[in-house]
């Protein structure tokens, strides 16, 4: 939601952990969360708090160690894990060589997002009850069903076969939870989209609540499920409703930015390509103490891709940065794609090139070949200047659906082929002063390869495509295993999940 009610926010979110958390994954409840939500959602307020609740784990995306965009970034073909060396982080470093099992495999990829949807049926099972203004309460209900799609649609790419909860569960019942069908899971992700773009504003003003979702957030979403489910048409037909005429602006008030670099800059908050966007304040004066808790508000993908010990002699004309932790670094291969691409300074920090010419220096790190993501570095002018760990209160936002993104997967759904697919891929490519292309799956492929670099989507094309084994094979990746994750050791313990295949 807006930087303008961080400060309110973070207060709620901290109720809310109190209230609803349980941090050791779904089938750990607390019992005084139990006890305190039986006494709570009594009013409109409360039922906000909740709600903010909910919206609180979508940080999972940029926040703390384990987030989403730098996991992802390392088990990519044009990306390693990086960091400090190859200990840097079990998890990471084991996705980037396909080499994880269910003791490193980090907890909270799936602790996290059971978490929102803990505290999103927690507050659709006590909405019905509260005293508030029929539309503003089918409103929550619409958001809270929105998130739940939204963090089950991640958890079902990432590890597959999940349980599948509709309910608040009890300590009685916590321990008999079984996994349910992919198929199944779909079916529901799809049943609460369609039910909360009924109830969800077509637009919010941005001033007091952006980042909340929309009617064009859902449909982008249910579109990019109905790809994911094998369902192209129903996919093309939600994405076309969010699109509008390619290049123009949509019903929803979406278009393309004018230049690609803008995307990129931290106070270019809810932009007009912005359709879910992942908030980050230092208003919450993040540290230590609670990264990576939830309740931290810092953006952490900037910290973690920055160069290490990075400085610039006196005069040099090289950026002023501060320095980070050397993760998601670029490979040669793919510097070697995007080098003659006009969306390459953006996206590519090429620090290689300016320490061989004395304008810059840093301590390379593991696996690093002196390319950096630039969309996401770390800049002096964002360093916070208030409490908590500099580091680690950075506030740029991240996109967990944008535009240009869209384009491209109704293009996909559209079989590649045809005149709105053409359009659709021109307009991305004509935004950065690229020609057109004849349309087919490969051109849409590697134009999603260099317009979304880096943000953390390239592992699930990959699988999604079916091109995963002979892109990754270099990198240890084995067909029918690495597609998904393993659960994690922790969640399988005195339960009735049964472990992905072929993982001991």
């Amino acid at each position: 939601m807006k930087e303008k009610v961080s400060s309110y926010l973070f207060i709620a979110v901290a109720l809310m952990i109190s209230l609803v958390s349980c941090d050791k994954g779904f089938i750990e409840v607390q019992p005084k969360g139990q006890f305190l939500s039986a006494n709570y959602y009594s009013n409109k307020d409360q039922a906000f708090a909740g709600l903010v609740g909910v919206y609180d784990v979508m940080r999972k995306n940029s926040g703390g160690f384990e987030n989403m965009i730098t996991m992802m970034n390392a088990g990519s073909d044009d990306q390693v894990a990086g960091g400090g060396g190859s200990t840097d982080g079990a998890g990471i470093q084991g996705f980037n060589t396909f080499t994880l099992n269910a003791i490193i495999m980090p907890q909270s990829f799936w602790s996290d997002y059971y978490q929102g949807i803990f505290r999103a049926n927690t507050l659709l099972s006590k909405l019905t009850n509260v005293p508030m203004d029929a539309t503003l309460k089918a409103r929550f209900g619409a958001e809270a069903k929105a998130l739940r799609a939204y963090y089950y649609f991640n958890l079902v790419i990432m590890f597959k076969n999940i349980p599948l909860l509709l309910d608040p569960l009890t300590a009685t019942n916590m321990y008999d939870v079984v996994q349910a069908t992919p198929t199944a899971v779909y079916t529901q992700i799809e049943k609460d989209l369609t039910e909360a773009i009924v109830d969800l504003p077509a637009t919010v003003p941005v001033a007091s609540e952006g980042g909340r979702l929309t009617k064009g957030a859902a449909q982008a979403l249910l579109g990019k499920v109905y790809l994911y489910d094998g369902k192209n048409a129903l996919a093309a037909t939600q994405l076309a409703e969010v699109n509008g005429t390619p290049g123009g602006t949509s019903q929803y008030g979406y278009r393309l930015l004018t230049s690609f670099s803008d995307l990129w800059v931290v106070s270019n908050k809810f932009n007009t390509e912005a359709i879910i966007e992942v908030c980050h304040s230092s208003i919450g004066s993040s540290g230590w103490g609670n990264w990576g808790s939830g309740s931290d508000e810092g953006n952490s993908v900037n910290v973690m891709v920055g160069p290490r010990s990075y400085s610039k002699p006196a005069g040099s004309t090289a950026p002023d940065l501060p320095s980070g932790w050397c993760f998601s670094t670029f490979t040669q291969d793919f510097y070697d794609v995007i080098k003659t691409d006009p969306r390459f300074q953006a996206t590519v920090f090429d620090l290689k090139t300016l320490k061989a010419a004395g304008k810059a220096d840093f301590i390379p790190g593991y696996q690093d070949l002196g390319y950096f993501l630039n969309k996401f570095l770390p800049r002096m002018a964002d360093v916070s200047t208030g409490a908590g760990d500099q580091v680690l209160n950075y506030k740029q936002d991240t996109y967990a659906i944008r535009l240009a993104d869209t384009y491209l997967l109704e293009a996909e759904a559209l079989g590649a082929t045809g005149a709105r697919a053409q359009a659709l891929l021109d307009a991305v490519r004509k935004r950065v002063g690229l020609p057109s292309v004849t349309v087919n799956l490969a051109a849409i492929k590697a134009e999603r390869r260099l317009e979304l670099a880096g943000e953390g989507y390239r592992f699930f094309d990959l699988v999604r495509w079916g091109d995963a084994a002979a892109k990754l094979a270099s990198k240890g990746f084995v067909a029918g295993k690495d597609e998904v994750f393993p659960i994690p050791y922790r969640e399988l313990q005195g339960t009735k999940l049964v472990q992905n295949p072929n993982y001991n």
